[in-house]
């Protein structure tokens, strides 16, 4: 499994914002959408994709087109859809899935409880939403469930990341034999007792959604 923390000063900026406790949810909504479009630039640089000749408007030229199938964006809900549209700016003709997770708040494990995505998802390259990798439970058996149905490429794109989930989300994929790569805006400095990032920007769903 492999880490990349985005370093640009415009990733830094939007994630300064977002961190804000004054920040409001149409704002907080609004920079996620353009930090996860910023992230998903980075996360792509290993899209599939195939050589094809085209006739520009002076002559010929060989170029390069997404391969088919098309790559499958996967939302981890809820929260994972405020980063969608941000995604699909820049991956337009992805197909899109969705996921549901929930963390148990007693024994902090991620609990499935709902999925919507195509029969067959053998040999596809998936690109997993999740805003925050704090315990680690949730992308872990998000990555897994997707492993067992096909998917031979992920990607997973977050907004932060805590050191104790990127060590057990390296434990729990050992068995993993694809390619695995978390993308990320910043490694933060821990989880509280909570299991809540730290520093962090709280509760990303709450924030983008209001309680509920």
């Amino acid at each position: 499994m492999q880490v990349h923390v985005v370093d640009h000063p415009l990733v830094a900026h939007k994630l300064t914002v977002l961190r804000e406790a004054t920040t409001d949810s149409p704002t907080f909504r609004r920079l996620t959408e353009e930090l996860v479009t910023l992230l998903a630039y980075e996360a792509t640089r290993e899209v599939r994709v195939e050589p094809a000749d085209i006739t520009t408007p002076v002559a010929p030229a060989k170029g390069v087109r997404l391969t088919s199938p098309a790559p499958l964006v996967v939302p981890i809900l809820r929260a994972g859809l405020g980063m969608l549209e941000g995604m699909q700016r820049l991956l337009p003709t992805a197909e899109v899935g969705f996921l549901g997770m929930i963390r148990n708040e007693e024994t902090l494990r991620a609990e499935a409880y709902a999925e919507r995505l195509p029969e067959d998802l053998s040999g596809r390259q998936c690109y997993v939403l999740d805003p925050m990798l704090a315990t680690g439970g949730t992308l872990a058996m998000a990555i897994d469930f997707l492993v067992r149905r096909g998917i031979d490429h992920i990607t997973a794109i977050t907004l932060l990341a805590a050191p104790e989930g990127v060590r057990r989300l390296e434990a729990e994929l050992e068995h993993v034999d694809v390619p695995v790569t978390v993308v990320t805006a910043a490694l933060d400095e821990r989880l509280d007792d909570n299991g809540y990032i730290v520093p962090g920007l709280g509760d990303a769903g709450d924030r983008l959604y209001g309680v509920a």
